[in-house]
């Protein structure tokens, strides 16, 4: 939002530098991003009077004599057509700094400083200016935009800084707007502002205007979605006289960023700018059956706005017509088959209130923004929409250029645009600060906002302006209150339930914390993913439809579908994850996410949902196999000090042999498996995929236990390999069970390799394992270890059928 301070002079009578101001704002809420000096890199540029011109001959060139009063006189060099004597012209002294021009004499290439020099033979002294090297156009300043000198009012001072003559010597506060503050996206609106913090009076932009009693018969306004435009404004105008803005009104337009055009497209971006309401123009010769008609488009209606696009409407855009034909986008940009033209001769002028959200989602499905669109985004207020009309029309007399009719049409929903009455309890006000506002000081400040308050013992009633929709409940007044008072005035305090503490991490973030270095130091890198996915995850899943994971929580107004859902599972974005390496040329890799997912005891939402922190791991490229992916699941039991147990299973996004369910200590606590081919060939993965989840809120009911020392042994253990030949409906974890079943001094069991071949049979394969025995009390013998050898063999042939590989 830019706000000059000339313009907020216009109703603020402000005594405090521009720095001083800007920290003002801050204080009050309002972040100013830069401070803009007008004339910042112009310097020592004053009046000069050219006493004599004298052409050089043979050039385009003349010698001046220049009087720069109190400065002295100089000779200069001057190349410009409309040079003479007798004129007055902005003259750079030596030293100065002005702008340096391009060819074109339009576009500036940076700044020069003025030096002695000489041309033709002649020394010159300095430079008589252009309006371009001064950094000015014809909307700052009238004449600015000729490609010769700019010439200065007879009026005008010899000898006297041109900055002020100008505008040079004017600020600009580029200020950030709070979205629960649109009443302030104006230039009176941040004078309002401006007033209460300096403690002034804010003077109101004048609205009286005189009808002149010819009407236009038969004129009707219609809405026929009043949920979209609450209120609408039209006015008719007639006797115009399209000619170019006043020099002050194009000026101020020019330091917010808008070109002039013509004194009444010129009065509707004034408005804009000057009071936040969006306004249009029609030239009323184009508007066909004598009516404004505010409806939804017709889907596959089309449109023509005034920068010559043309637009396929659908039924969620919002137009206005007249009797026949759409004639502007609403609250985007006027239709071009309605623009003012040079011959205009009566206009419909249009204030009115769009529904922000539908702007918003108008403007960008179309691809269309405008100041008007950006405003209405934000929000505008309907007190804003009638006081508008009113400033627009008294323009419009102003600048004489048209007489206002008596036709005057309102089309609204009854929302009142007079204040509203709040009461709330001074005692809660301060409750919330938690500090004793002065009653006085209290009284000041909300009456410097416009709230009229008036208190009652402990009772504070308010009357809050139409335009300051913000103010709810008795935490907006503590805010307003303490943002004028000063937040310096807050005192530090502990809440009532604080504690003083040494800091660092609790035992459940020292847990998660381990197992995240564990994983890490396994080769695995860290993730993180949107807390949101989308409904086509869970079809990529191929879950049912009674799927639990199918209960998710829908957004209200999600950024797009892909991103609308509350994930309840983290396995889809990890597999897309491994998919979008892949397709970069990664062909291999270790990923890990630890986050929530979000899992709903009722839809609709009833209650918050149950935020359930989660693992997932996922592994892709040739080396990596079912059973690397087991490692990593004997990474986080290890961490934890526990152990883990599988179950083959069969889940629909995961290979159906390669899949396994995860217990500890009897209870389920995750999956781990092969992604399916078909998965795999719809995101056209080329290497394998593995993913793993585990439920980090059962096994935190372990966390932090206490882990017990086991001393080492003070015999050798002993180490043996098995290679076995099993059925491959065999699971790891049943041979593993088998294993230890039959000796009690096996301490470890590591499988470390596993082979399929024609050799062994479609149905075999063959698995190796390394078991260590740990001694207690005895060292063994190699009978010893043999017999243990012996009782697994044993074991495995007889439960299941299992024997070595020869």
């Amino acid at each position: 939002m830019l706000a000059p301070l000339s313009w907020l002079k216009d109703y603020v009578d402000i005594d405090v530098t521009p720095k001083e101001l800007e920290e003002k704002l801050f204080s009050c809420g309002f972040e100013v991003e830069e401070l803009i000096e007008v004339g910042k890199e112009i310097s020592n540029v004053v009046v000069g009077l050219v006493t004599e011109c004298e052409p050089i001959p043979e050039t385009h060139l003349h010698v001046c004599q220049v009087d720069a009063g109190e400065h002295g006189k100089f000779q200069i060099c001057c190349g410009a057509d409309n040079v003479r004597a007798g004129k007055k012209f902005p003259v750079a002294l030596v030293g100065a700094t002005v702008y340096m021009t391009a060819k074109d004499h339009v576009t500036i290439e940076g700044t020069m400083t003025i030096k002695k020099g000489k041309l033709r033979g002649y020394e010159s002294q300095g430079m008589l200016c252009s309006g371009t090297e001064l950094g000015l156009n014809e909307d700052l300043y009238p004449g600015a935009g000729y490609n010769g000198l700019l010439e200065l009012p007879d009026d005008a001072k010899v000898g006297e800084d041109v900055k002020e003559m100008l505008g040079l010597n004017d600020w600009i506060f580029d200020i950030a707007i709070t979205a629960n503050r649109p009443d302030c996206q104006s230039i009176y609106g941040i004078a309002r502002e401006v007033a209460a913090v300096l403690g002034k009076e804010c003077r109101e932009p004048a609205l009286d205007y005189t009808e002149s009693g010819i009407t236009k018969d038969g004129f009707t306004v219609t809405v026929d979605a009043p949920d979209l435009c609450p209120r609408y404004i039209a006015h008719y105008v007639t006797d115009v006289k399209i000619a170019p803005s006043p020099a002050w009104m194009r000026r101020r337009l020019a330091l917010v960023g808008i070109g002039g055009i013509s004194n009444v497209v010129d009065i509707t971006n004034y408005v804009l700018k000057e009071l936040g309401q969006p306004m249009h123009a029609f030239d009323e010769s184009y508007l066909e059956g004598n009516a404004i008609h505010v409806r939804r488009a017709n889907d596959g209606e089309k449109i023509v706005t005034l920068d010559e696009k043309e637009f396929e409407l659908n039924h969620s855009n919002l137009v206005i017509c007249d009797g026949k034909k759409p004639v502007a986008l609403a609250g985007i940009m006027g239709g071009l088959n309605s623009e003012i033209k040079d011959d205009t001769t009566s206009v419909m002028f249009e204030a009115a209130k769009f529904a922000r959200d539908n702007i918003r989602k108008s403007s960008r499905a179309l691809g269309q923004v405008s100041d008007s669109s950006a405003t209405y985004a934000k929000g505008v207020y309907e007190y804003t929409t009638v006081m508008a009309m009113k400033r627009a029309l008294h323009l419009i007399e102003e600048l004489n250029c048209g007489k206002v009719s008596s036709t005057h049409v309102e089309v609204n929903t009854g929302n009142s645009i007079e204040p509203t009455e709040m009461k709330v309890s001074v005692k809660r006000v301060n409750g919330v600060l938690g500090i004793e506002v002065p009653t006085d000081e209290m009284m000041r400040i909300l009456t410097a906002l416009n709230f009229a308050p008036s208190m009652d013992g402990d009772e504070l009633t308010l009357q809050i302006p139409a335009y300051r929709e913000d103010m709810e409940s008795y935490p907006d007044v503590a805010e307003e209150v303490i943002r004028m008072y000063g937040y310096d005035h807050v005192i530090p305090t502990f809440m009532p339930t604080a504690e003083v503490t040494l800091g660092g991490l609790n035992p459940k973030q020292k847990t998660e914390l381990k197992i995240k270095n564990a994983l890490c130091a396994a080769g695995a890198y860290e993730g993180i993913h949107y807390s949101f996915f989308s409904p086509s995850d869970l079809d990529l899943l191929g879950l049912p439809v009674d799927a639990p994971q199918r209960h998710a929580i829908k957004l209200m107004n999600p950024i797009n579908i892909d991103l609308s859902l509350m994930r309840t599972t983290l396995a889809p974005q990890m597999i897309h994850a491994m998919a979008r390496n892949q397709k970069r040329g990664i062909l291999e890799g270790r990923i890990f996410e630890l986050g929530n997912i979000f899992i709903p005891k009722d839809l609709p939402l009833t209650d918050y949902p149950d935020e359930r922190e989660t693992l997932c791991v996922g592994l892709f490229g040739e080396n990596e196999s079912f059973y690397t992916l087991k490692g990593f699941a004997e990474v986080v039991a290890d961490t934890l000090g526990l152990t883990f147990t599988y179950e083959a299973a069969q889940l629909p996004f995961l290979h159906p042999y390669q899949t396994a369910e995860v217990f500890c200590n009897g209870e389920k606590i995750g999956y781990l498996g092969k992604v399916s081919y078909e998965i795999m060939d719809e995101l056209d993965m080329r290497a394998a995929a593995y993913v793993m989840e585990l439920d980090l809120r059962v096994l935190s009911q372990w966390y932090g236990q206490t882990q017990m020392f086991t001393p080492l042994p003070k015999f050798a253990e002993e180490k043996r390999d098995f290679a076995f030949v099993v059925d491959k409906n065999i699971t790891c974890a049943q041979i593993e069970n088998g294993i230890r079943e039959a000796c009690k001094y096996i301490t470890d069991i590591r499988l470390f390799d596993v082979y399929e071949g024609a050799q062994l049979g479609a149905d075999k394969r063959s698995m190796a394992f390394s078991v260590v025995f740990t001694p207690k009390e005895e060292e063994f013998t190699g009978e010893m270890v043999e017999g243990f050898v012996k009782k697994i063999l044993k074991n495995l042939e007889k439960n299941l059928q299992i024997s070595l590989r020869s």
